[in-house]
């Protein structure tokens, strides 16, 4: 396949977890979510290492477009869903921070000791839950 198919590819399928990420947050209640979110892969493809970097690319490219302008919890999500589509164990981990007298709340995915779809400064952010399998 040609590299240019393969961006296109990665960049629809972020596009349409994207929105389905985004309807799921915004009409379905949190615990059937979570529920979903904390399953493990149905199998296991330990050497599918730099799919991660491609979606991790993917769903950053299409949820900081204007147009999408997706929160961190909907791009997280799409990104656990596309990881666990492709087998990559991965942790959907939500956390909160003290912002002067408010609290600031974020969502990040983790695969193994590497955070991706995270912000730079992840780590002022305590760690309230995580759902999906061992990684």
């Amino acid at each position: 396949m040609k590299l240019k198919t393969i961006r296109r590819a990665y960049l629809r399928e972020a596009f349409v977890a994207i929105v389905l990420a985004r309807l799921a947050v915004r009409f379905i209640p949190s615990a059937p979510i979570f529920r979903w979110a904390d399953r493990p892969p149905r199998r296991i493809n330990r050497f599918a290492v730099d799919q991660v970097s491609w979606v991790s690319w993917a769903v950053e490219s299409v949820g900081t477009k204007s147009l999408m302008n997706a929160l961190c919890l909907p791009r997280a999500l799409a990104a656990h869903a596309m990881l666990r589509r492709r087998g990559i164990a991965s942790r959907l981990c939500l956390g909160v921070a003290r912002d002067g007298h408010d609290l600031a709340a974020h969502a990040w995915v983790e695969v193994g000791e590497n955070k991706i779809i995270s912000d730079s400064e992840i780590g002022r952010f305590t760690r309230l839950a995580e759902f999906g399998g061992a990684c």
